[in-house]
């Protein structure tokens, strides 16, 4: 048999990009203001917090909440496994494995059509974790009764809800973090299976990315950090002028990832105020822009923006506890502008390189996270 994946939650907006407001230039010390414009439409302001958020959740794939994630999976029957894609004929296999997969087995697959879907362990590479099989043939009433009609696209969301969620916040033990980097995941029974007798529905947790294909993780997401973070050098591709999947940086990206930070050992209690994460994240950051890129003026000098998000309270009690640090160029009121190469070397910002901004010998404050970064300052004449 194979399944069908049904779109995944709704996580975040998708999201415009930074603009330092009008007004003049900024005396020393003093912070840019910072706003994102979600709907130009509505002209909807968001503060910094809710900005760095929208921008990490979209530039991590928060987007695939109205996209489509598993196309293929598949699930054992008398006639084995039968797994297609939307566009292409049924394939039927024989694959035993799915058909006993159960909660806390993890599963994997290469090939496009997933024939070759197999148990794994999770300690390795995987595609999706089961939390919970739920036989919906054991279910009063006629719905999943013998000669039932499948069920269309929206039950399959409604089934999912029903009953998907509450298995994986079970399976977690309530600790399941919303806006990580896993989504609830529903494998269910092909329209052919389904005419065979099979009700069998599959719920779990899956790593995927912007487009809704699937992201291998490894480990079991019951031990692991759910924060939605990448490994430093990480480049993340960029469409209609949004973060998207991870990237080669040769190719045209929206941000870079510098750094990842730990709030644990900062904050061993319980969810940290956002004023304080601010904080110590942004000289985190800060000093992870130095490291990384190698002088203290090399974010302002190739005209990039320092980028961060928060945790809230329920990622907090989720056990999330990790941010990304990125650089990207904000383009006023359009989102990010695409960048090629990593910002260690020499970089293309819209395809032009970029031209460090004259200093008039004041002091210049650091772009801030968050916001535009700085317009030329005059020469003195």
């Amino acid at each position: 048999m194979s399944s069908d994946d049904v779109p995944q939650d709704p996580q975040a907006p998708s999201a415009g990009a930074p603009s330092r407001a009008a007004g003049s230039e900024p005396e020393r010390g003093e912070s840019l203001p910072r706003s994102l414009i979600i709907d130009r439409k509505s002209a909807v302001h968001l503060s910094a917090s809710k900005l760095r958020w929208v921008l990490l959740t979209v530039a991590v794939g928060a987007v695939i909440a109205s996209l489509v994630g598993l196309f293929v999976t598949g699930f054992d029957n008398e006639k084995g496994l039968e797994a297609h894609s939307p566009n292409e004929p049924p394939q039927t296999v024989l694959d035993k494995e799915f058909g006993t997969a159960a909660r806390g087995d993890c599963l994997s697959w290469t090939k496009p059509d997933r024939s070759d879907l197999v148990k794994v362990a999770c300690g390795n590479k995987h595609l999706f974790e089961v939390a919970a099989d739920i036989d919906m043939g054991k279910y009063p009433g006629v719905e999943f009764g013998p000669g039932s009609r499948f069920p269309d696209s929206l039950r399959l969301t409604e089934l999912k809800e029903e009953h998907c969620v509450p298995s994986v916040q079970q399976y977690l033990g309530g600790r399941f973090d919303p806006r990580g980097r896993y989504v609830v995941g529903l494998m269910y029974p092909s329209p052919d299976g389904w005419k065979h007798g099979d009700r069998t529905l599959r719920c779990g947790v899956q790593y995927s990315g912007s487009s809704g294909t699937p992201l291998t993780a490894s480990g079991s997401v019951v031990e692991h950090d759910q924060s939605k973070v990448f490994e430093p050098g990480t480049c993340l591709g960029i469409n209609q002028n949004l973060p998207t999947d991870p990237v080669d940086c040769a190719q045209p990206h929206a941000v870079e990832i510098i750094s990842t930070v730990d709030l644990s050992a900062k904050f061993p209690g319980g969810p940290p105020s956002k004023d304080e994460q601010d904080r110590f994240v942004e000289d985190e950051c800060t000093r992870a822009a130095t490291d990384y890129l190698g002088s203290p003026d090399a974010v302002r000098n190739k005209t990039l923006t320092l980028f961060f998000d928060y945790l809230d309270a329920r990622s907090w009690l989720a056990g999330s506890r990790k941010l990304d640090c990125m650089i990207g160029k904000g383009a006023d009121r359009e989102g990010f502008a695409p960048i090629t190469g990593s910002a260690r070397g020499e970089i293309l910002i819209n395809g032009q390189a970029p031209v460090p901004p004259p200093n008039s010998g004041r002091s210049t404050p650091a772009p801030l996270p968050g916001a535009a970064p700085l317009p030329p300052q005059p020469q003195p004449r």
